[in-house]
């Protein structure tokens, strides 16, 4: 079995915690040889796995720990910003991150003909899902034209395009293969990982 000593990497990003790798570390007592805090939002833990497989098969680190924990509903009652506007955005006063992915949809929209019908079907598409989760927050029917009817928040978004505020905690242990077979738990393999950053273009 793996234990909290074991582990030599620890990533971890919080929307309130700057430095979390180290108050992470702090909290848990344990002395990583290397810690990662990126903050790009929710494909932070993503691009967290990427970084740790490769540093595994290098064999940097044995064991990654991945975290995450927020009390954002309950604690802040409110979506906590990773980020200021800048001094260009401020006068609009910009909601973020959601107006930055207002204006990535706005894009989609404009360059490939998405429709306001094709984004709510990835809400509806979720709440089917959570219909068949009982510790799911949000539950019951919703339709397209729920999602059509909704309040706007950031246009093209509604208030059903956008991500609950919820409190919540996961953790992902990584260790190579080899190491993997002779532990308790059966493995989840990850066979691969990719990441982008969204490109300007032109009109």
């Amino acid at each position: 079995n793996l234990a909290l000593p074991d582990v030599d990497a620890l990533f971890v990003c919080t929307g309130d915690d700057a430095l979390s790798g180290l108050s992470a570390s702090e909290y848990l007592g344990i002395r990583p040889r290397f810690t990662d805090n990126n903050r790009t939002g929710g494909s932070a833990f993503v691009s967290h796995a990427i970084t740790a497989a490769i540093m595994l098969e290098a064999g940097y680190i044995d064991t990654a720990l991945i975290i995450y924990g927020s009390n954002q509903r309950t604690g802040a009652g409110g979506l906590i910003s990773m980020r200021q506007p800048s001094p260009y955005e401020k006068p609009y006063r910009p909601l973020t991150p959601l107006s930055s992915y207002a204006l990535a949809a706005a894009r989609h929209m404009h360059q490939f003909g998405t429709t306001r019908e094709q984004l709510a079907e990835v809400a509806v598409a979720a709440r089917s899902w959570a219909n068949i989760n009982p510790d799911a927050y949000a539950q019951g029917p919703l339709s397209i034209e729920d999602c059509l009817q909704s309040r706007m928040v950031s246009d093209p978004l509604s208030k059903t395009d956008c991500c609950l505020i919820t409190d919540g905690a996961a953790a992902i242990v990584m260790t190579r293969a080899d190491r993997a077979r002779d532990l308790v738990t059966t493995p989840v393999y990850l066979l691969g990982g990719a990441a982008v950053v969204g490109e300007a273009v032109g009109p």
